[in-house]
């Protein structure tokens, strides 16, 4: 047994249990981190480690961070054990060879990993095992969904169940094919709402994400949305699910035919989607990979219901200010009118749609909101859409006591400086957007 690391809260989410309890911001002091284990696009013998805060905006915490000791290392899939280790498990093969184990790998960190050991899945005549991902159930068992094909027909997959027999995580009953997904489909990923089961496998011969439910994981499944169902297109693979702060659901998945790397979200359990959108910083660089979330301290903190003024991090003499009811980004100094501190000072609030995040009040009691990608402040209307819209998730800014604030319903997007406007704008995994969505709260001006 190992301590978990100092930063590091009690996390009761892994994978397979994301749909028991309702998502939310981070408490004050706290943040969301995401993390990711890819191989990449030019090299499957070794693999990096990013993290984000925001399930968009990766960062590379480690390159080169697990190097196996022999074979190589593809479709690495990441979760955290009870004994407060992180493992992986992940493709030993490259795609052309026959490969008839799995690897498995530990960390203490995420960052510094030691080889465990490679498993040969029993299955007779095995040619190829691949894309082995981590599933936890409700009742806590460890379980591992793995592609395999026999030597009659190397290229059919099939998707099999593991499930540990030991805390250890060494030893495993025999393979159980999943009931109903059935031949030529491949890396199949689970998540668990309630008490249905949710898969996401690639069909071969279509190149489509299909779905399919079931009432057991080992199945009988039930396929019902095939083809372009939710407009990610063809030739995609890999798909991966978490739950974001805002409740929503996101897939990933990788764009092999295009070597791009995607995400796209979901907030009507899975029936419809977001359009695809490009992963900013590591698609074209990242291949395969699943992801962890977990809840960490050392988030930023904002005190609610005070008085602030927000200072642009890269443009240090300019202030949020309301003009016309629109937020822009002017100077602001001593000299400065009392009207003009009156409309750079707002109230800090607990935000509408999830008391963790945050809204802003001007002095007529009226919100920041998102309209048409512009920061503007409209009256309440006590409407969802409107709460959401209000609704800003703190996320650790690029100075010292700066912070950058996610839109609720639009994840990604943050409120960022253009032109000395105020917008709400895509992250594009840039340094550059980052110091423009970074603002320092202070001392109110008025």
């Amino acid at each position: 047994m190992v301590a978990l690391p100092a930063s590091a809260l009690v996390v009761g989410e892994l994978p397979g249990l994301l749909g028991t309890a309702a998502a939310a911001a981070p408490s004050a002091g706290n943040a969301t981190r995401y993390t990711i284990v890819p191989f990449l696009n030019s090299n499957d013998g070794t693999v990096n480690v990013y993290q984000a805060d925001d399930a968009t905006d990766f960062r590379l915490l480690k390159a080169s961070a697990y190097t196996p000791p022999s074979n190589r290392i593809r479709d690495a899939s990441i979760f955290r054990h009870t004994d407060g280790y992180y493992y992986i498990t992940y493709t030993t093969h490259t795609w052309q060879d026959v490969s008839t184990t799995i690897g498995f790998a530990r960390s203490s960190d995420r960052v510094n990993w030691t080889f465990l050991y490679d498993y040969t899945v029993p299955i007779a005549n095995l040619s190829r095992a691949w894309a082995p991902e981590w599933f936890v159930d409700s009742d806590g068992s460890v379980n591992i969904i793995v592609s395999c094909s026999v030597t009659s027909d190397q290229w059919i997959f099939t998707p099999y169940l593991l499930k540990a027999t030991n805390s250890s995580l060494t030893a495993w009953t025999s393979p159980v094919a999943l009931s109903g997904i059935g031949a030529n489909h491949i890396d199949t990923f689970i998540v668990k709402i309630g008490s249905t089961y949710h898969a996401f496998p690639k069909n071969e011969t279509t190149k489509y994400i299909e779905y399919a439910t079931a009432s057991s994981l080992t199945g009988p499944y039930t396929i019902s949305r095939t083809g372009n169902w939710a407009g990610w297109g063809g030739t995609r693979e890999g798909p991966a699910l978490i739950q974001l702060d805002n409740g929503g659901w996101r897939i990933f998945f990788d764009g092999y035919g295009d070597s791009s790397y995607y995400y796209s979200d979901s907030y009507d359990t899975f029936a419809t989607w977001t359009a695809p959108k490009k992963l900013p910083a590591v698609s074209g660089t990242a291949r395969h990979f699943t992801v962890i979330k977990e809840t960490v301290s050392g988030g930023p903190s904002i005190t609610k219901n005070v008085t602030r003024s927000f200072r642009s991090v890269n443009f240090t003499t300019r202030y949020w200010q309301e003009q016309s009811a629109l937020l822009n980004l002017p100077v602001v100094s001593s000299s400065s009118t009392t009207a003009e501190k009156q409309a750079s000072t707002f109230t800090v609030v607990a935000g509408l749609a999830d008391g963790n995040g945050y809204s802003f009040r001007n002095a007529a009691g009226n919100y920041l909101r998102h309209y048409d990608f512009r920061a503007r402040f409209d009256a309440n209307d006590g409407s969802s859409t409107f709460a959401k819209d209000a609704t800003f998730i703190a996320r650790t800014g690029t100075a010292t006591g700066s912070v950058r604030f996610e839109s609720y319903n639009y994840p990604g997007y943050y409120l960022r400086h253009y032109n000395y406007q105020l917008r709400v704008d895509p992250s594009d995994g840039t340094d550059l957007f980052r110091q423009d969505s970074s603002f320092v709260p202070v001392t109110a001006w008025a």
